[in-house]
């Protein structure tokens, strides 16, 4: 399989990471991408270099003031009188009361970074930048001919919304992928498998029918993102239906995580999209940082084949999976399981 990778991303290494009130350094670090290349180039596939696809593709998802804002925020925020490093919000506009886009690049944090897991340092935009390319480009190669393509995308992106960062994510990498593919396809699907909900990805299609949205993940009655990723949100307008979650409970092993995993596949078979993305999260692994489930390396292998089996034109895009001396093998099972299928 064809892997497409930048190392543009080194340089964003976010050290401001809130959690439970204390500022930590973030779990979304550099050492993820070079673990996953390497486990890739060790089982032998192709790694592409990037191409720019411009502004074309993000322009397509995100609105124009949040793209000025990742451009100019790291730059505005260090003329502030005594600035922090990163720039991170203390202030959020209320949701449901009356909203005026602020002039100040604090205000504009607040309006536009969801939570304090998402810090701007000097190269977050070039990051986020090179990694939507590669989105972008492995959509391309499927475009052209390729059976499927892996996006080492970082940082991740399934958490931002059209005008929003939230949870390590800037630019919605999958979003971007599936836009991209629906110059090609009337139908797409995105079927997200991390073991957070895509919540940004929900958000940018909640109102559309072409674009399937179907997302596995912890519950989030008491795991993040909590106020979103339920059952019940289905889509609105031209979009009901066309949303589907499927919360699992904290701890859930293969065992319990397949039968989800099939009734997807069903429904995207359903759905007759001409081409899949596959949000890859490995954060699902039982020593995953997050221990929000419990699937083990091989069960990549196992849930892979169950997407592969679909038969789509299919773009993987890594999302999370953090530090553990697991995730270079839970990439190389995961892509194995893929490649497992005929």
């Amino acid at each position: 399989m064809k892997v497409v990778y930048s190392d543009t991303h080194k340089d964003h290494d976010p050290q401001l990471f809130m959690v439970r009130g204390k500022l930590k350094r973030s779990n979304e670090q550099p050492e993820r991408a070079f673990r996953l290349l390497k486990a890739v180039q060790q089982e032998g596939h192709e790694i592409v270099a990037t191409r720019d696809f411009g502004a074309g593709p993000r322009a397509a998802i995100h609105t124009p003031e949040y793209l000025r804002f990742l451009e100019t925020a790291y730059a505005r925020w260090q003329l502030l009188d005594d600035p922090s490093e990163e720039v991170m919000p203390n202030i959020h506009p209320f949701p449901g009361q009356p909203c005026t886009y602020p002039d100040s690049v604090v205000g504009q944090a607040g309006f536009h970074m969801g939570d304090n897991a998402c810090s701007i340092g000097a190269r977050t935009w070039e990051a986020a930048i090179a990694s939507a390319n590669m989105a972008t480009h492995a959509a391309q190669l499927v475009l052209d001919g390729e059976r499927a393509a892996y996006a080492l995308c970082r940082p991740p992106g399934h958490h931002a919304y059209a005008d929003r960062a939230n949870g390590f994510c800037y630019l919605n990498n999958v979003a971007i992928a599936a836009q991209h593919l629906r110059g090609v396809h009337d139908r797409v699907a995105i079927l997200d498998i991390d073991v957070h909900h895509g919540n940004g990805t929900q958000g940018i299609f909640y109102r559309r029918a072409d674009v399937l949205t179907i997302s596995l993940h912890g519950d989030p009655r008491n795991f993040t993102p909590f106020f979103i990723g339920h059952a019940h949100e289905r889509g609105e307008g031209e979009g009901l239906g066309y949303n589907i979650n499927k919360p699992l409970a904290l701890g859930t092993d293969i065992d319990g995580y397949l039968p989800a995993l099939r009734d997807a596949c069903d429904s995207i078979r359903a759905h007759a999209p001409g081409a899949l993305v596959v949000a890859l999260g490995l954060d699902a692994h039982e020593r995953d940082p997050y221990k929000g489930m419990k699937i083990q390396t091989a069960g990549f292998a196992v849930l892979l084949a169950e997407i592969a089996r679909l038969g789509l034109p299919t773009v993987l895009v890594q999302e999370g999976g953090y530090l553990s001396d697991d995730l270079g093998p839970n990439i190389a099972s995961a892509l194995r399981g893929f490649e497992s299928v005929a």
